[in-house]
């Protein structure tokens, strides 16, 4: 039975391991910039070593964020990011943990049985570093609201 979702409620992400082979395998396929894919060119950038690409710790974050809530509450898809922000680089053997807090609930005006679910979501290495912060928004299914 999935949690009722309230204003204030924060539920737990994580933990999940990025792998090196995960990380280089999704920045091949979708963000081949150097410093995703290539050891040495990463020790010399910004990054300061291979970091996984902002689109590969956002799609984690929605695994968690499925984990944690979206499943258990028939989630219905999105109409989009509000604000999504890449604090911090995420590095190979990077355990990231983090959380949701619920930020409003409402009925939707025009599909009843709908429920919009407001949220902010949180990930962090295993030092309390945040890494990245997403506002965004759900349909859930409002039997489960």
């Amino acid at each position: 039975m999935p949690v009722q979702p309230q204003v204030g409620l924060v539920l737990p992400l994580g933990p999940y391991i990025v792998t090196r082979d995960e990380l280089l395998e999704f920045a091949q396929r979708f963000d081949p910039q150097a410093f995703h894919i290539d050891e040495v060119a990463a020790k010399s950038s910004v990054l300061g070593g291979l970091a996984a690409s902002g689109w590969h710790t956002a799609s984690i974050m929605m695994r968690l964020l499925c984990d944690a809530y979206f499943i258990d509450a028939d989630a219905l898809g999105s109409t989009g990011i509000e604000e999504m922000k890449w604090l911090k680089p995420v590095y190979v053997d990077d355990v990231l943990s983090g959380e949701m807090l619920v930020t409003g609930v409402r009925a939707s005006a025009s599909r009843p049985d709908r429920c919009i679910v407001n949220f902010d979501a949180f990930v962090w290495d295993a030092k309390q570093e945040q890494k990245a912060i997403m506002r965004s928004m759900v349909f859930i299914n409002a039997s489960n609201a």
